[in-house]
């Protein structure tokens, strides 16, 4: 649910043909966006006795 944007800068190449090929192109690379934060795990605490061992310490 977002944009996906193809930038065209040929100055040979009919722009209605750069289009058709930029949008199968997108249509194949696009990927899934996860539903998760790339930091959510920060914010699930600490186990210092854990870390602890962990760590050899």
């Amino acid at each position: 649910s977002g944009w996906a944007v193809v930038e065209w800068e040929c100055c040979l190449k009919h722009p209605e043909d750069g289009a058709r090929e930029g949008a199968e192109f997108v249509r194949h690379h696009i990927i899934r966006v996860t539903e998760k934060a790339f930091d959510d795990f920060a914010d699930g605490g600490t186990d210092e006795a854990a870390n602890r061992r962990l760590l050899g310490i």
